[in-house]
């Protein structure tokens, strides 16, 4: 269980976010712990939405579906999405304790999104 970051550590996993999925379309890519605490993050320059309470929230989501999951007989649902008009959530696990979100539009695919997602969890995974 990690229970602390190295500075260095953060600095890197927020260049992972910034090389792998912010300079490929998404808009914002978060780094969260269970209970919605933001551990890492970076957002495109266009993008001013409240990553606190997208957190906070989609911490809180997760865990619904997953308590779905094991209603319907499944040990989870790693992945989350949900698509929108214009934006759009997907959600990932890292671990057992954390989660990486990210918001992207209509203009990136949810394929290339779920490969670069993948590459950028897989780097982070390496560095923790």
């Amino acid at each position: 269980m990690i229970t602390s970051f190295d500075p260095e550590v953060l600095e890197k996993t927020e260049a992972i976010l910034d090389e792998d999925l912010i300079e490929s379309g998404v808009n914002i890519a978060l780094v969260v712990d269970l209970a919605g605490h933001i551990v890492s993050h970076s957002r495109a320059k266009h993008c001013n939405h409240d990553v606190y309470s997208l957190a906070a929230l989609a911490a809180g989501n997760f865990g619904a579906v997953n308590a779905m999951a094991k209603i319907v007989g499944e040990d989870e649902f790693s992945l989350l999405f949900h698509k929108g008009e214009d934006e759009n959530l997907h959600f990932s696990k890292i671990s057992d304790e954390f989660l990486l979100i990210t918001t992207f539009g209509n203009d990136v695919s949810l394929g290339f999104l779920r490969l670069k997602i993948s590459e950028a969890i897989e780097r982070i995974r390496g560095l923790w």
